[in-house]
């Protein structure tokens, strides 16, 4: 795997850089956190009664945050995109392509 694929972080592995689709609505969020419980990465860090998107490039556009998010401020395409191409690069061992570049 290449450098510009796998990234370790301080939080976990960050994907492949900038081509989340995961996009947050900051007026509607109700500041449940229930996206920061549910994430799998520390995606979503709160911020002053609400979440910001803190690390944008360890989503996996899995949808979980969208999927309990009762206020509809989160959105993400789901098992579509990057998130699709590094799963299948895992099972065949081949480099991903997500067909976003």
């Amino acid at each position: 795997m290449t450098e510009t694929m796998w990234t370790a972080t301080g939080g976990g592995v960050s994907y492949i850089r900038g081509v989340t689709t995961l996009e947050l609505d900051a007026a509607k969020c109700n500041g449940c956190l229930l996206c920061v419980k549910v994430c799998p990465h520390p995606v979503f860090k709160p911020s002053k009664g609400s979440v910001e998107i803190h690390e944008p490039d360890l989503c996996m556009e899995c949808g979980a945050c969208v999927s309990n998010c009762s206020e509809g401020a989160l959105s993400v395409r789901p098992g579509v995109g990057c998130a699709a191409a590094i799963l299948k690069s895992w099972l065949t061992r081949s480099s991903p392509s997500c067909g976003c570049g």
